[in-house]
């Protein structure tokens, strides 16, 4: 797909990786609506949606929609964190979560690509691209509502290819890892977490949101590509619990 000139939505699109792909998807020639409950001052205009609201999400697109005279993309990045021990993780909580991550994806990808078929089929199609985590695939303590609610997603975004692919629709994610955006900064009151999850990663530091919405634009632009989960991780996924190598490292000198 050529960027230059394509019509794009992005959620989240206030702060983080949505932030960043607003920025890059711009630098790029599209013309970029952002759905988030705060403005977005680098977007060509902003429209102020909570995602977990299915009635203003399906206002919001038709007006992005009529904004743009159209929608080749979506990048779908609004999302929450939390942490709670399973024992003590409310519904409230649970739900508070999954109502962002997945229920609000869902509806965002839903109103999207109805949206893009609505504006008929064209020689580049057009893509749907979520933003997962790589958590949707491990098993990290204290996260089990944003683990689950990430994995829901990257199973929607996999079914959602096979369906969409008749309206030439490509539908792919990508899956950061530890990156510094405003929902990782919660984890500084945990000593010591920053500099354990930078030695873990193969590249040897902790990813920016430019560094995932580089992931997110690329994937935009190849057109064989879909159904696709790509960890944009610097790594850290890589990481071994049973590596051998790392008790040698740990008695070193």
């Amino acid at each position: 797909m050529e960027l230059h000139g394509a019509r794009a939505i992005v959620t989240g699109g206030a702060s983080g990786i949505g932030a960043a792909c607003v920025l890059q998807l711009r630098a790029a020639g599209a013309r970029v609506v952002s759905l988030d409950l705060d403005d977005a001052p680098d977007s060509d205009r902003s429209l102020r949606v909570d995602v977990a609201d299915e009635d203003a999400v399906v206002a919001a697109v038709h007006e992005a929609s009529e904004y743009l005279g159209g929608l080749d993309i979506a990048v779908l990045s609004a999302g929450i964190g939390g942490s709670s021990p399973l024992l003590e993780l409310s519904t409230r909580e649970w739900d508070r979560v999954l109502a962002v991550n997945l229920r609000g994806a869902f509806v965002s990808l839903r109103e999207c690509a109805l949206a893009m078929i609505a504006g008929g089929p064209r020689a580049h199609g057009a893509v749907i691209v979520a933003v997962t985590s790589i958590s949707g695939s491990s098993s990290e303590r204290l996260m089990a509502h944003y683990a689950v609610s990430k994995a829901g997603l990257a199973q929607l975004v996999r079914t959602a290819a096979r369906e969409l692919g008749v309206n030439g629709i490509r539908v792919n994610a990508v899956a950061p890892g530890t990156t510094e955006t405003p929902m990782f900064a919660a984890t500084e009151r945990l000593p010591g977490y920053r500099e354990q999850v930078t030695r873990r990663a193969a590249l040897g530091r902790l990813g920016t949101a430019a560094d995932v919405a580089q992931a997110v634009v690329a994937l935009c632009t190849l057109d064989w590509v879909t159904g696709q989960v790509v960890a944009a991780d610097g790594g850290i996924s890589l990481h071994s619990p049973i590596d051998p190598q790392e008790p040698l490292e740990a008695t070193d000198g």
